[in-house]
């Protein structure tokens, strides 16, 4: 495939995740008073422990902010409702030419990984509560936290996006050993600089600089990490049991050759 194919390629995949984005971010407009509730219940929760002795609330700044915000709220949620779009555009998109088993492995790849996509949202949903109260926790006695609206929510939606894109890590390691990129074997060899490669991606993709939720991001996707090298390994020795007789050379004659 020449280069200008690539491109058209890679635009008609933008524009149809795109789509999908847009098409979601409606329903995202349409019910923005309830999301955004949600997403500031967080900083209520904190006020409501204070009481009257601290003001934490958002602010929007200029007249443009709620406008603004309720717009990138709209393609947040739309993001989240396209994801089995997006996803099969990227992993479309990675592996071109796909063979019949490699289509099958790509549908394959979405239902796995909107799951667990929306499933590392969920866990930084329940995880911003306690990252805002700790960040908030260090305010001095008698002052108050008004938060200006579009930072606080950027602070929200990225961390959020972030778990979820973690959560994709297995995804992605079992359909290249799928289509015979990884092997088990590699995967588990790597083991050391898989996790410190874990370590500063969720070090950097977390907003709040506490180790507690660094650490909660990593967690899980060691654990990932560990258990596709085990899913990699059955796969393998599928693979290798399915190899015909002839593929089969002893150790000793293949180190002759």
């Amino acid at each position: 495939m020449s280069l200008a194919d690539h491109l058209r390629e890679l635009r008609n995949r933008v524009m149809l995740a795109g789509g999908a984005v847009l098409a979601g971010a409606v329903l995202g407009w349409i019910y923005y008073d309830r999301i955004i509730n949600q997403l500031i219940q967080p900083l209520k929760d904190v006020a409501a422990q204070r009481g009257e002795a601290g003001l934490v609330n958002i602010n929007f700044g200029t007249m443009t902010d709620a406008f603004a915000i309720k717009l990138t709220v709209a393609l947040f949620v739309g993001l989240i409702l396209a994801s089995p779009v997006w996803l099969m555009q990227i992993w479309g998109f990675v592996v071109p030419g796909l063979t019949k088993k490699e289509k099958r492995v790509t549908r394959l790849f979405v239902v796995a990984a909107v799951p667990l996509f929306v499933a590392g949202c969920a866990a930084a949903f329940v995880m911003v509560p306690k990252a805002v109260a700790v960040l908030l926790d260090f305010t001095p006695a008698g002052a108050f936290n008004i938060q200006d609206a579009s930072l606080y929510l950027s602070f929200v939606l990225k961390f959020i996006i972030a778990f979820g894109c973690a959560f994709l890590l297995p995804v992605f390691l079992i359909c290249f050993n799928i289509i015979g990129l990884l092997t088990g074997r590699a995967m588990l060899k790597a083991w050391r600089p898989a996790v410190m490669v874990i370590f500063v991606f969720a070090a950097v993709m977390t907003p709040t600089p506490d180790a507690f939720t660094m650490l909660f991001m990593a967690s899980p996707m060691i654990v990932l990490y560990f258990a596709s090298v085990g899913v990699a390994f059955v796969l393998d020795r599928k693979k290798q049991a399915n190899l015909p007789d002839w593929l089969d050379v002893p150790d000793d004659q293949a180190s002759a050759l």
